[in-house]
């Protein structure tokens, strides 16, 4: 996947986004129907699916693990499903860390496997057959809320308010992956993720539906071994300037960064300019926790030279009015009870 075009994200109109537009138009119309079809299968487990309006991270990672550690807090057994996009397995299977490299399952189904099981799967009816027979209640989709294959009980749709739906064009003109109007129409609640005002047009859509509209925020975690160095920051996320941002949020001294595209598989050559780069200018890498896991279950030994000498800023998603959110999750498998 090639990095995410800047013109996306600026407001108004630019020439690409009009070049693009008729291609966006099509894209539109095709993925406006799909979202709109009705689900051909549904699992005996109750679905949460957490999506976004467009290409790229809100935060659904961060969110999901959030989500299910409260679920666990309350006597739940929650599991996770995901296409396990960046991986060369398609599944289903049950994702098993330490065995399980990111080239297999792809780097966020590594990162959920330590909360909660794990199923990764292209199909995501079957994906969710495997996850029967698993120690789940309730199962949180990572993803997939355009796709209509596999009903949903509770989609919640997360938006950043520092970009919102960026220049408003479906892909490749812009970053939605349907028509927002559409979107918002298969929402059960909106989450706003972070501070901004670029989410309003979001909040006015799910205000039209008089959706529940709840708050939430990434917090990056300090990182004492970062304390006092000079840093070069490099990133393979969906908007990798968030991270370089938060980490001088912090008061970290960063020298210099890096971005690649979302879920970059990184190659030996990339590794070493890195490191040499580093080194020659006494800096200290820092990365990512989605970007240590892809360098960390790579065998060759350019990787585990890497993954020694990088240090990770994690972050957390604090989710604001915690207790009306897991009002609904119950109030959706209090419906699925009756329901069966």
């Amino acid at each position: 996947m090639s990095k995410a075009p800047d013109f996306w994200w600026q407001p108004g109109l630019s020439l690409k986004a009009v070049l693009l537009s008729p291609l966006a138009w099509i894209y539109g119309n095709v993925a406006g129907r799909r979202l709109m079809a009705s689900a051909k299968s549904r699992s005996k487990l109750p679905v949460v699916c957490i999506g976004n309006f467009v290409v790229g991270g809100t935060g659904k990672t961060p969110f999901a693990i959030a989500l299910a550690k409260r679920l666990r807090e309350e006597g739940l057994r929650p599991g996770f499903l995901l296409r396990g996009y960046g991986g060369r397995k398609k599944g289903p299977l049950l994702v098993e860390p330490g065995v399980d490299g990111a080239a297999d399952v792809g780097d966020e189904a590594l990162l959920l496997a330590e909360h909660a099981p794990t199923i990764i799967s292209a199909d995501r009816p079957a994906g969710a057959r495997l996850a029967e027979g698993q120690p789940i209640d309730v199962l949180l989709m990572d993803d997939g809320f355009q796709n209509p294959s596999l009903a949903k009980d509770l989609s919640l749709l997360l938006v950043d308010c520092s970009v919102g739906f960026g220049n408003g064009f479906c892909f490749p003109a812009g970053p939605l992956r349907a028509p927002a109007g559409k979107q918002i129409l298969k929402a059960d609640c909106l989450i706003l993720v972070g501070d901004g005002d670029a989410a309003e047009e979001a909040a006015h859509l799910a205000g039209r539906r008089a959706l529940p509209i709840l708050h939430a925020h990434i917090r990056p975690q300090m990182n004492e071994a970062l304390g006092g160095q000079k840093l070069f920051a490099f990133a393979g996320i969906g908007r990798p300037d968030k991270f370089f941002a938060s980490l001088k949020l912090l008061g970290y001294d960063v020298k210099r960064t890096r971005g690649f595209a979302d879920h970059h598989r990184y190659t030996e050559a990339e590794v070493q300019t890195l490191m040499v780069e580093a080194e020659e200018e006494g800096l200290q890498l820092v990365t990512t926790a989605k970007d240590m896991a892809r360098l960390a279950t790579r065998g060759e030994e350019m990787f585990r030279w890497i993954s020694s000498r990088t240090e990770v800023l994690d972050v957390a998603m604090e989710i604001n009015d915690e207790d009306r959110l897991i009002g609904l999750v119950k109030e959706s498998l209090r419906k699925r009870s009756f329901h069966f």
